[in-house]
């Protein structure tokens, strides 16, 4: 395994720069530059030199072989964060035999291979350094300190179970094994589904909590939807004008509500038009509200029934009320009138909205449980014709359980022989 370095930390000028090396050559490494090894996981100021040249002083620190994040032998030099000192010293490394720059990703796919971290902990670490919300920060975090992986195992052993069961009935002989393991069987799939289904459900949610929602601003012409969103961004982000039709394109804001990522849409407002170039954003408006999380419906008055038709959630407000005198739910974006309010209603809409978020943070995750709940479902039909079914079944255990793996990256087919032997004294 070659030895690899790299700035841990950002690029640029800091108070502090952090290289990392992880590999057997570690200790060679710090021992070259630094003249000793500190003791392990003991935090040491030195004088870093390379062929007599001062570099920095630096703090060093080493790690054991699996103590560290890589699982290997590893090292951290926390220098002075100049991009010149920084510099300097990947380029001593460099000279080092066997010590080569490190690649994207690879300290982590390192951590991965020495089973530090599982395939779900990987992304909720790449997730976790993306996080930009709170509610992401809190959503990675559960993934990357392993709650995917805690319930993808419980899972797991529970198929295993049954997939034991099943094919005890199948290879051995009826007085060493219980007479009908289908009831048991079915119980362990029935409770494993549930959870499934429930993580299945809850994905949309917590998708969105990574991807962020849209949240469109729909209304006709001059209604006041580019003032509102200006309010909302604290900025001027669209042309505000009294002449209608002065949005035609999708303007976007990104902001952080209640610590969930949304984009707000500013959209040309909904009319007949002549004007080709207006059409078009009329017509993209319409789109991009059909795909929206949420709509805000500015109307005139309120009596105005909005051109297109609200949706359950999707909130209605009489647009330019400056001071609060329509008596109806109202906003204005030149006097504030209602901003606060609206902040707050969009953020408790979209809080409830993934009030149920699952662990299953990606689209991958999704697929293989969705799989793996086919599979069961399979094994259910199959254990219900008896025991002349029950290689078919034990095929799709398998499959399930394999599905459930692949969560982790990981695939294990001896873990089913390793639960007959302790559950039915096998192989005596």
């Amino acid at each position: 395994m070659d030895t690899i370095f790299a700035l841990a930390s950002a690029r640029g000028k800091a108070g502090v720069a952090v290289v990392r090396i992880s590999g057997p050559l570690s200790f060679h490494a710090v021992e070259t530059l630094a003249g000793d090894v500190p003791s392990v996981r003991r935090t040491a100021l030195r004088r870093l030199t390379f062929k007599g040249e001062f570099l920095d002083e630096a703090l060093v620190i080493v790690f054991e072989e699996g103590a560290s994040f890589t699982g290997e032998r590893a090292a951290e030099l926390q220098l002075h964060g100049s991009t010149a000192v920084v510099n300097a010293v990947l380029a001593a490394l460099s000279e080092i035999d066997g010590l080569r720059s490190a690649e994207a990703g690879e300290f982590t796919r390192r951590a991965m291979e020495n089973e530090r971290l599982d395939l779900a902990q990987v992304e909720g670490l790449a997730d976790l350094i993306e996080a930009e919300t709170e509610a992401q920060r809190r959503q990675a975090l559960r993934v990357f300190s392993g709650a995917l992986g805690e319930k993808t195992e419980r899972w797991r052993a529970a198929l295993i179970r049954a997939a034991a069961l099943i094919e005890a009935t199948i290879d051995f002989a009826d007085e060493e094994v219980p007479v009908d393991v289908s009831p048991e069987v079915a119980q362990l799939i029935a409770s494993v589904q549930q959870e499934l289904k429930a993580e299945v459900a809850g994905a949309w949610g917590a998708e969105r909590i990574r991807d962020g929602f849209e949240v469109a601003i729909v209304g006709a012409p001059n209604v006041g939807k580019s003032t509102l969103l200006n309010a909302l961004a604290g900025r001027d982000a669209a042309i505000t004008s009294e002449i209608a039709g002065t949005t035609r394109d999708v303007i976007e804001v990104r902001m952080d509500l209640a610590g969930l990522p949304v984009t707000l849409l500013d959209t040309a407002g909904l009319r007949e038009t002549a004007d080709q170039v207006e059409a078009i954003g009329v017509e993209r408006a319409k789109q991009r509200a059909e795909l929206a999380d949420l709509r805000v419906f500015l109307v005139s008055g309120p009596d105005e029934v909005p051109d297109i038709a609200p949706r359950d959630g999707d909130i209605v407000l009489v647009s330019k009320d400056d001071e609060g005198r329509v008596g109806a739910p109202s906003v204005s974006g030149r006097s504030g009138f209602g901003v606060d309010v609206l902040v707050e209603r969009i953020s408790d809409t979209l809080s409830a909205k993934v009030m149920g978020a699952s662990t299953a943070i990606r689209q991958r995750h999704k697929v293989a449980m969705t799989d793996a709940l086919s599979s069961l479902e399979s094994v259910q039909n199959e254990v219900l014709h008896g025991s002349d079914r029950a290689e078919i079944a034990a095929e799709h255990l398998r499959t399930a359980i394999r599905r459930l793996d692949s969560l982790l990256g990981r695939i294990d087919v001896e873990a089913v022989l390793g639960e007959i032997f302790s559950s039915f004294c096998i192989g005596k």
